[in-house]
């Protein structure tokens, strides 16, 4: 889970975005009204939902990336972080009048994930299948643990 820094001033420039768009609404004919928020254009930003789990020797990660298409993903894996890049792509251009509801997200994303251990990443290997990523680190060799047997006597 990232945590993202909480900021006063973006949250009243919502507020102010927001009732512009009421006042835009407001003052448009009644047949061209919508009854949803947001705009298409104004969506939202993409911010792919993952899930990171130790499997002995490797990392796992997964991420959901619906409507992805595998072509549209960029892997950078270093040996403390993995970023993910990629595009959703709208598959027909709807004009903004002809919306009642807009919530899906289009456009560009990029996530950097940091490690909780040093991977290799010449060994990473990546499988897309129904809408999820699903990335496989393997561990260093320095930082897999290692087994010791004691001899008591």
């Amino acid at each position: 889970m990232s945590i993202v820094k909480w900021s006063p001033m973006k949250e009243l420039d919502e507020i102010r975005k927001d009732m512009q768009r009421l006042f835009d609404e407001f003052f448009e004919p009644p047949h061209r009204r919508r009854r949803f928020w947001p705009r298409p254009a104004e969506a939202g930003v993409i911010v792919p939902n993952i899930e990171m789990y130790d499997r002995k020797n490797e990392i796992v990660i997964k991420a959901e990336l619906p409507g992805v298409n595998k072509e549209d993903i960029d892997l950078t894996v270093t040996k403390d972080s993995l970023t993910l890049r990629g595009e959703l792509k709208q598959e027909e251009e709807i004009n903004d009048e002809d919306y009642y509801s807009a919530e899906i997200s289009y456009g560009s994303f990029a996530r950097t994930i940091p490690l909780p251990v040093e991977v290799d990443s010449a060994k990473a290997k990546a499988t897309f299948k129904n809408g999820v990523l699903q990335i496989v680190l393997p561990k260093r060799e320095e930082v897999k643990p290692k087994e010791i047997k004691v001899e008591v006597s």
